[in-house]
């Protein structure tokens, strides 16, 4: 092997084979084949003959696994279909409740599960096309995710190529990255003898892995991915079970969880959960609980998706970590929507990960249902390994000075009445904008990127704008121009950045109808509810007469929004605003501004998928809607026209199987520039 010329290019093809399965037996059976030293030996072999022969590179070579940086940070892609989030089970009953509902839902008497250890890492989704890997995305908001292939390819559980001569065209796994406990403990080590930051726990320093721009510091980490699912198949016919397919991905090269398992019925999946809970401690890894499928995929259509998750499947959850601290006092914060939710403060203590000094107390019946007392000693739980919350009374702890927690009758922040609405939980300030909590919050709603979008009015600057006294109503923020010299005496507020800040609020003055009505904060409105309220209404006066009856009559607006919007607008200072924001010259062309006649797509549903690039997907969806459109988020029957960008994915697949017209980014341009929409 010294002397790379007497090697052909089937030597070099041969040896890329044998290293890659050493790899194979050594990362994802563990079961190495050779000594470290021989692989070591082939490896500076393979990467010889490649420095003398560089036409011979193969994509699936393992010298190839550490790229380059990318020149301009991780693209953001759309997934071929959504990468779900699953309903979570805490209790034995929780399990049973999903059972029975599965069992009704699919008709059958008993049902197969597949059990799989649900790993604390981070989920991801890997594309292989005729068997070779081109794609790594981070699941992001479940709709798109990351592009990091170039850290993907460097850990070694990922096969480059998969492990057969007939692989399908298209193949998206799906993964979970994690990093094992040893790995983890090696790699504080290592960063405490070099006086650098340490991580709080294996899955941070999996995330923090795998985001790194540079991909030789990825590699550098002991990071393993961990199949899960198939996310995504083409042209092969996938096994009608789950732990089938699961077998499969292990037959192509990947590595499965070896305590994966099929069980029948509920008792099946209770069994495996005591079972594994006793292992849990002992694992070479971190799990937070157990994820159960349905192991038919037949079953598994036929069951389909509520919300963003799926009924076929759910977690169960562990006990969250716990952990004895006492409480200090109990504050109260006012929110947004007035609501005031008491604080535990906490003596800080290490639970979950994190230390912890604070703690919600969610309401006045959990204080009373739970009996707290300022200075007692609690347990306190990171409710989903999230949230801090306290969920036990040490009774027999509590000190003799501890004292009652009052619920104040007064807001804490502008002394208005503390009401509590019959039928809700929450107490809430009725200070509305007076309020300089709700005001804030209210403001920095405001501005957000999906409501006005005013670029360089952040949070703090909104809260030196209050203290102030330059900005109590949105109606101010538009008033600012008239004080340029109280800007710059704004901390950090330079000639620049005031003339930036400036800009961009006038700018922000041309606007969309249901961005302005998202922006105005009415409870339980968000996007795609202001999106339906602009595009039935169309006009803001008439939103703003609108009757509950009314508004009940637009799609997904329930009783209890048609309250919240009709109580909004029913205050005089919010109507106030709504005009005096208008007077400040804001503006949109409503549906009302298109006469009947002009509106050509009046009655059609679009669906918008894939990536344009001329438009944002948000900014087609307004166009069509001014033209008269419903846009729908998904395909059906009675989808008219299905306008489908690049990588459109599952969505084009299925417009075509149900015969409905697709139109390129082309054709969309041609059709919005005929009508007059651009």
């Amino acid at each position: 092997m010294s002397d790379s010329k007497a090697y052909t290019l089937d030597d070099v093809l041969a040896l890329i084979q044998q290293l890659n399965d050493y790899s194979y037996a050594y990362h994802v059976k563990d079961e190495p084949l050779v000594p470290d030293a021989e692989y070591d030996r082939c490896y500076r072999a393979l990467q010889a003959i490649e420095a003398k022969h560089p036409e011979w590179v193969q994509p699936d070579s393992p010298t190839q696994r550490v790229g380059e940086k990318p020149d301009n940070g991780f693209a953001t892609v759309e997934h071929t279909v959504p990468m779900l989030s699953l309903d979570n089970a805490f209790d034995d009953d929780n399990m049973q409740d999903f059972d029975e509902r599965v069992r009704k839902l699919s008709g059958k008497g008993e049902l197969t599960y597949c059990c799989e250890p649900k790993l604390d890492g981070l989920a991801i989704s890997i594309r292989y096309e005729n068997g070779h890997l081109v794609r790594g995305v981070t699941r992001g908001d479940g709709l798109s995710g990351e592009d990091i292939t170039s850290n993907i390819k460097t850990i070694y559980s990922v096969p480059l190529k998969l492990r057969t001569d007939t692989p399908p065209p298209v193949l998206e796994v799906r993964g979970e990255i994690y990093m094992p406990k040893e790995g983890f403990e090696k790699l504080n080590q290592a960063a405490a003898a070099k006086g650098e930051k340490t991580f709080v726990n294996p899955r941070n320093a999996a995330a923090g892995s795998l985001r790194q721009l540079d991909p030789k510091i990825t590699a550098a980490r002991p990071l393993v991915l961990c199949a899960y699912s198939i996310g995504y198949v083409e042209g092969w016919e996938q096994p009608d079970s789950h732990y089938e397919g699961l077998l499969q991905l292990s037959d192509w090269g990947f590595k499965t969880n070896n305590l994966m398992k099929r069980v029948t019925g509920v008792k099946g999946c209770l069994e495996y959960y005591a079972e594994l809970s006793e292992q849990r401690e002992g694992l070479s890894y971190d799990i937070d609980g157990i994820v159960y499928k349905v192991d038919s995929i037949a079953q598994q259509k036929q069951l389909g998706f509520v919300a963003r998750a799926p009924r076929w499947a759910i977690a169960r959850k562990f006990p969250a970590q716990e952990e004895v601290t006492q409480i200090l006092g109990v504050d109260f914060q006012v929110g947004r929507t007035g609501a005031i939710t008491p604080v535990a403060r906490l003596q800080p203590t290490f639970v979950g990960g994190v230390t912890v000094s604070n703690a919600t107390l969610h309401n006045q019946d959990e204080i009373e249902r739970l009996g707290v007392q300022v200075k007692d000693w609690v347990v306190i739980r990171r409710a989903g390994d999230v949230i801090p919350q306290v969920v036990q009374v040490l009774q027999d702890r509590r000190p003799e000075d501890a004292q009652e927690v009052v619920f104040p009758t007064q807001c804490p922040i502008c002394q208005s009445d503390v009401e509590r609405v019959e039928g809700e939980a929450v107490q809430r300030c009725t200070g509305g904008l007076v309020c300089g909590a709700q005001l804030k919050e209210s403001l920095k709603h405001f501005v957000s990127r999906k409501a006005l979008d005013i670029d360089g009015l952040g949070d703090k600057l909104i809260e030196q704008l209050v203290d102030a006294g330059l900005v109590k109503t949105p109606v101010d923020i538009f008033l600012l121009k008239d004080k340029p010299a109280r800007l710059l005496a704004m901390e950090r507020m330079g000639d620049k950045s005031v003339d930036k800040l400036l800009t961009a609020i006038e700018t922000s003055k041309q606007t969309q109808f249901n961005r302005f009505v998202y922006a105005l904060g009415i409870r339980e409105v968000g996007e795609a509810t202001a999106r339906t309220l602009t595009q039935y209404f169309g006009d803001i006066e008439k939103l703003m007469s609108a009757s509950e009856e009314d508004l009940i009559e637009v799609e997904d607006v329930g009783p209890i929004v048609a309250q919240h919007i009709r109580m909004f607008f029913d205050q005089e200072d919010n109507v106030a605003i709504v005009r005096g924001l208008l007077e400040q010259g804001l503006t949109w062309q409503s549906t009302q501004d298109v006469e009947a006649g002009e509106q050509p797509l009046e009655g059609l549903t679009y669906v918008v998928t894939g990536t344009l690039s001329r438009y944002s997907r948000d900014e087609v969806k307004d166009l069509l809607i001014k033209l008269g459109a419903k846009v729908s988020g998904s395909v059906s029957a009675k989808t008219h026209c299905l306008v489908a960008g690049e990588k459109a994915g599952s969505k084009l697949t299925k417009a075509q199987n149900l015969g409905v017209e697709v139109m390129d980014e082309e054709a969309l341009h041609q059709m919005l520039t005929q009508h007059g929409a651009v």
